[in-house]
């Protein structure tokens, strides 16, 4: 399985907002702390606030921060919603349907289960089971 570059940054975004106790940060914050495009940043957040996932203040003294508890964040859920599609082979929807003999292969069977079963243990976990670490990850971002 792969994740786009966009649904890793939505996850840094998640674990950086929590890792600070959920104080307002800003995109330019984030952006500089994680040496990433605040421009690829700024759609990110776009997302993740469209979703529910953050809250966004405009404004002076604005800033983003988690729409709801760690705990209430599944880890799923945002994949679900920053990939634009699943399409791991040409014979999945999504796909460019141009493999001859997808009418009659089980490929597309076995990688959808294995899809199935790559996002079942993504939806196991929340942002708050990656926070156990907060303290070193607060460290690592130097917010402590």
């Amino acid at each position: 399985m792969h994740l786009t570059r966009h649904t890793d940054y939505a996850y840094r975004v998640l674990i950086y907002l929590a890792a600070q106790d959920n104080r307002l940060a800003t995109i330019g914050e984030i952006a500089e702390r994680y040496d990433i495009s605040r421009n690829h940043l700024m759609k990110v957040v776009q997302g993740l606030t469209r979703a529910g996932f953050l809250h966004s203040l405009r404004g002076k003294g604005g800033g983003i921060r988690l729409a709801c508890p760690e705990s209430e964040i599944n880890l799923g859920a945002v994949a679900r919603a920053t990939e634009e599609d699943f399409a791991i082979a040409e014979c999945f929807p999504g796909g460019t349907g141009r493999c001859r003999i997808a009418p009659g292969c089980r490929l597309a069977g076995v990688l959808n289960e294995a899809l199935q079963a790559f996002l079942n243990v993504l939806d196991g976990y929340t942002l708050a089971d990656l926070m156990g670490n907060r303290a070193q990850v607060a460290r690592l971002l130097d917010l402590s």
